[in-house]
């Protein structure tokens, strides 16, 4: 992936790894092949949130930005920029739909309607994982127990694209990204950084 370039040749399965054991949340993505797509480091105490996607962990070349429409609500919207301050796409949480099951529309660049649609596979299993990583000690383990997944579709009740996968992990979030369906450079691009934001927001969430 290019720096301000909406082009994105990614190799599958894709590893999300979220450093749990840091003051403020930060997420490595890398791909199949070992390397480094994009890295978050996210600064706390933001009333607007707003993210910056870098290349690698040394933070020195920009990616992307994530923006909120708003100040922190429920059915906020992110929109995806380029360094150059072009559009990337945008995702938006349905705020009293996500209360019970993560349900997130995704556009793709250009788009005036949701192009995707990411929902939990199975709600009670994110339910307990996040109940279970509450408890002393026994919680360090949830990540061998409980695995929660995400399914993004084309347009609700659609064919899937990608999905999303927690994995066994000690002492750190883990989870595997899979290619599920057809998407255009664009789309997977937008939809990498829709799930970057989807696990920021569910983490906060719990």
């Amino acid at each position: 992936m290019r720096s301000g370039d909406s082009r994105c040749d990614m190799n599958y399965p894709i590893s999300f790894r979220f450093h749990i054991l840091t003051f403020s949340p930060q997420i490595t993505v890398t791909e199949a092949g070992g390397q480094m797509l994009c890295y978050v480091k996210q600064k706390l105490f933001r009333l607007r949130e707003h993210v910056e996607v870098y290349t690698d962990d040394t933070m020195q070349t920009l990616l992307a930005t994530i923006e909120a429409d708003r100040i922190i609500d429920w059915s906020a919207r992110y929109t995806f920029r380029a360094p150059d301050g072009r559009e990337l796409g945008a995702v938006g949480r349905q705020g009293m739909r996500s209360l019970w099951r993560a349900h997130y529309d995704v556009y793709a660049p250009g788009a005036e309607t949701p192009t995707f649609v990411i929902q939990e596979a199975n709600p009670f299993v994110k339910l307990l994982d996040g109940l279970v990583g509450e408890i002393p000690i026994l919680g360090m383990f949830t990540g061998y127990m409980l695995h929660p997944s995400y399914i993004a579709m084309r347009g609700e009740g659609g064919p899937p694209v990608l999905k999303l996968t927690k994995q066994p992990a000690l002492f750190e979030g883990r989870f595997a990204l899979t290619q599920e369906g057809p998407a255009n450079e664009g789309e997977q691009l937008a939809l990498l950084l829709s799930f970057l934001m989807m696990n920021l927001l569910e983490k906060q969430r719990g």
